[in-house]
């Protein structure tokens, strides 16, 4: 090891990925419609920046340190080939190496220090902003944007050499918000009724979550006792009371709510449906009344790059309610985010597959453009994760029981689904036969969304929030849909499905979903089989199911012969 007395004199070295582009080349964004909640939005250039000063008191850094040894990611993609939560930390946990190196390196600049838990690699560092200036190499101020005051910076992070290789990212020294939440409210009803198809698709309030499970074919009855859903929110909260008149209003079973604060998140309502709140709601309702039985575990983070990693950390490697499935309905523009923030990130969603963890995500309600004003196209992440299945969106058109008719979500500026090519993710294995098309980037990137479901908030969900049944759409409503039946699966073969994606894709696929071939996200439009909209198409619920049991069930039963 090398000698870390001297870090200070140490040449420094830039980390990979960590690159803050300066304000006012930030990239401009527009708000939706139905959505009060400033987020993500008003802080581009799309809000005026005012002063800048030098920022004052204690900051929190997570070090991401690398694992003990790599994953091995062919693997992934083999449920039983999933591990306990001791086996992956024995495994895979931090190097202790690299946890030295950061423990020596926090105590030569004055920061107090906080070791990873078992299987984590987040070392938490915290000192005052001129420590961390001086740590990090960075410059920190305190910037008004719009009408509040952010801990920002520029540029990259340096750190010591002897670091190099050991630190694979560092989030949190800029707090601006990272994530926006992917859901549309629905205008009044008066508005809906001008457009009498529209009208008829549904009942006045939307559909109950149950109801369209029941369209997609979600088994009848079927129930999801003994599983865990994890959801991920970056704001907001709910009340009791709004859940208790929810899941009468659906006659289902009121779930077991678990709140777990991530940092200084928690759970608090602001009082206003069309905000976070409107979030909340949507994800525990859709989750809990489509997989009843299901606990919903609550992971309240705060919204900034730290929040979000340490927010699916704390339920990927949750032993106490061992979540076997994550639902994340917020994220942003791939431009929007730093490299270190979206690989560290990445690397949470593999753990959680080595762990047979399933993770949904929202691919966006901005279309291809995916909110940035630029002229290009993009895609959502964390949906734009090789790891996770992108949930996009249609329009669900019912008559009686049945679906008369589903296409592409776009309803122009308020809201479409997200999709396209990812910029930073490259195309995966899995992915080789989808035809995803090319884009101007050296190499040939990840596809975008996966699958799809209602999102249209014309025909959408009915939730209660805040005191009042809205009707709300978006991909975020998609996200908890979809691990809804991934938990009802595992519920039936009492175990986790982990990576499905490469099961999804196989050549049998085209029987497991509708084939989504009419409509466009603007850039791209539906046909037959992957698109670029709507993925491989809407769920045929109870066919998913006895895929994915067909191929993990043979697999697990081998795997308890060995045992």
């Amino acid at each position: 090891m090398e000698n870390t007395a001297t870090l200070r004199r140490q040449p420094r070295f830039v980390l990979p990925g960590s690159e803050k582009k300066p304000l006012n080349e930030s990239t401009r964004i527009s708000p939706p419609s139905g959505l009060s909640t400033p987020s993500v939005m008003a802080l581009r250039s799309a809000a005026p920046i005012g002063p800048q000063k030098p920022a004052k008191g204690k900051v929190t850094v997570s070090i991401i340190v690398k694992r003990k040894n790599p994953l091995n990611l062919a693997k992934l993609q083999k449920p039983a080939k999933t591990m306990s939560h001791a086996e992956y930390a024995r495994r895979h946990g931090a190097n202790p190496e690299s946890v030295a190196l950061v423990t020596r390196f926090a105590k030569e600049y004055g920061l107090r220090l906080k070791r990873p838990a078992p299987g984590r690699r987040d070392v938490q560092v915290t000192g005052t902003v001129t420590a961390m200036q001086s740590a990090f190499g960075v410059d920190l101020r305190s910037t008004v944007i719009g009408e509040r005051s952010y801990r920002t910076r520029e540029g990259s992070i340096s750190l010591p050499r002897a670091l190099y290789g050991h630190v694979e990212a560092a989030l949190g020294l800029d707090n601006r918000p990272q994530g926006e939440p992917h859901f549309r409210c629905a205008p009044p009803v008066e508005e809906i009724t001008a457009d009498l198809t529209l009208a008829a698709a549904s009942p006045a309030g939307g559909f109950l979550p149950p109801e369209l499970a029941a369209l997609y074919q979600f088994p009848d009855g079927a129930k999801a006792l003994g599983q865990t859903i994890a959801l991920l929110e970056l704001g907001g909260g709910f009340r009791q009371s709004d859940l208790t008149a929810f899941f009468k209003l659906a006659e289902r079973p009121e779930p077991k709510v678990v709140v777990i604060p991530v940092g200084n998140g928690t759970n608090a309502p602001t009082g206003d449906p069309t905000g976070p709140d409107g979030e909340v709601a949507l994800d525990i309702e859709v989750a809990g009344s489509v997989a009843p039985g299901a606990t919903i575990a609550v992971y309240f983070a705060p919204n900034t790059d730290k929040g979000f990693a340490d927010g699916i950390a704390a339920a990927v490697h949750d032993t106490r309610h061992k979540p076997s499935v994550i639902s994340i309905s917020w994220g942003s523009a791939e431009a929007h985010w730093t490299g270190q923030s979206m690989t560290a990130i990445d690397d949470l969603f593999q753990s959680a597959a080595a762990l047979g963890i399933t993770v949904t995500a929202a691919a966006g309600d901005h279309g291809s453009a995916d909110s940035v004003d630029d002229g290009k196209n993009h895609v959502d992440f964390p949906a734009s994760s090789p790891h996770v299945l992108s949930c996009g969106g249609t329009t669900l058109i019912a008559k009686g029981s049945a679906i008369a008719s589903e296409k592409v979500w776009n309803e122009g500026t308020g809201g479409a689904t997200g999709g396209g090519v990812s910029n930073f993710f490259p195309l995966p294995a899995w992915q080789d036969n989808a035809k995803v098309p090319k884009v101007s980037v050296t190499k040939r990137g990840r596809g975008v969304p996966d699958v799809a479901g209602d999102a249209d908030q014309k025909t959408g969900y009915t939730v209660v929030a805040d005191g009042q049944q809205l009707k709300i759409g978006g991909t975020s409503a998609v996200a908890p849909l979809w691990a809804g039946l991934i938990a009802i699966g595992n519920a039936q073969r009492r175990s986790g499905s982990g990576f499905i994606n490469a099961q999804l894709y196989s050549s049998s696929s085209q029987k497991l979903f509708r084939d989504i071939v009419a409509g466009s996200n603007g850039a791209f439009k539906a046909r037959k089989g992957w698109d670029a909209c709507t993925g491989l198409g809407s769920p045929i619920g109870t066919a998913v199911l006895a895929a994915l049991a067909s191929k993990t069930g043979k697999q697990n039963t081998k795997k308890a012969k060995r045992e």
